[in-house]
């Protein structure tokens, strides 16, 4: 397991892009036929990626955790980006589609992954708190989400979230995941900015052509930087930072928070007109 640790706020605002992209951006997910998983000691998350080919992978515990099995003390939430794929839980067979999530409570002990189609494999997106308590694993099929339209034309940021793994619909211990589509002709999302007192943040955006990108914007409101990012990368959003971004077109983007709060607006907004 690779590991980030998460500069302060006062050691960020003196990095360079180099210095920017080694600490918050993860480049080097969805492998076919790998695991690959990034400890971070930003709120103790765990963040990777699981693409089986032809046989199945198995999520076993890195010694870092100190742990028998992976969730004996974490829960995790999973987000398929790619083709059909199942998810064995415990013996227990979730199959999941394109843009499904599956979470996984604590206390379970075997956990492994599959792709049904070697020629359009899963692409599974896995992220892991900390958990206190255990609650069953559940599935979010497509239609199980709270939808929320959000945004206008005018502002270029129209755009669909769904809330998966969330108060309203699927009980953790802190993990909250989902994700937003942003509509064509709107490249915006989380305007204006905000931070998270009371919880971090894991952003992977996926569904970017290739030679197109988006600029997620980060830093203090008085002092920001941005990080370009291309498709199936992710960014490392500590509780200090904003976070919001531009494509230069649409995009989606999955979205996953662990701390203190599961309140889905708990936020401090970062009015644009004091941005920096």
């Amino acid at each position: 397991m690779k590991k980030k640790y998460i500069p302060c706020k006062l050691a960020t605002k003196n990095m360079d892009t180099t210095q920017l992209r080694e600490n918050f951006l993860i480049d080097d997910l969805f492998v076919p036929g790998d695991l690959i998983l990034y400890y971070t000691d930003c709120d103790r998350a765990v963040v990777g990626s699981a693409c089986p080919i032809d046989k199945q992978i198995e999520l076993t515990s890195p010694k870092e955790l100190r742990a028998d099995y992976f969730c004996e003390r974490r829960e995790l939430a999973i987000l398929n980006i790619g083709g059909k794929g199942v998810v064995n839980v415990d013996d227990v067979a979730y199959i999941l589609e394109n843009l499904e999530m599956l979470y996984v409570g604590r206390g379970t002990k075997k956990i492994s992954f599959e792709s049904l189609s070697q020629e359009k494999i899963a692409e599974f997106y896995i992220v892991s708190y900390p958990s206190h308590k255990e609650y069953p694993t559940t599935k979010s099929a497509k239609g199980d989400a709270n939808i929320l339209s959000l945004g206008n034309q005018s502002q270029a940021n129209v755009r669909k979230i769904h809330q998966g793994i969330c108060q309203a619909r699927i009980q953790s211990s802190q993990l909250v995941m989902g994700f937003t589509q942003l509509a064509d002709g709107s490249v915006w999302n989380t305007m204006p900015s905000h931070t998270h007192e009371r919880r971090s943040e894991v952003y992977l955006y996926f569904d970017i052509e290739p030679n197109e990108c988006v600029f997620h914007l980060m830093g203090t409101p008085d002092e920001t930087r941005h990080i370009i990012v291309r498709n199936k990368q992710v960014v490392l959003s500590p509780s200090w930072s904003i976070h919001s971004g531009v494509g230069t077109r649409n995009y989606t983007f999955c979205w996953s928070m662990g701390g203190e709060n599961q309140n889905f607006d708990d936020m401090n907004e970062a009015p644009t007109k004091d941005l920096k």
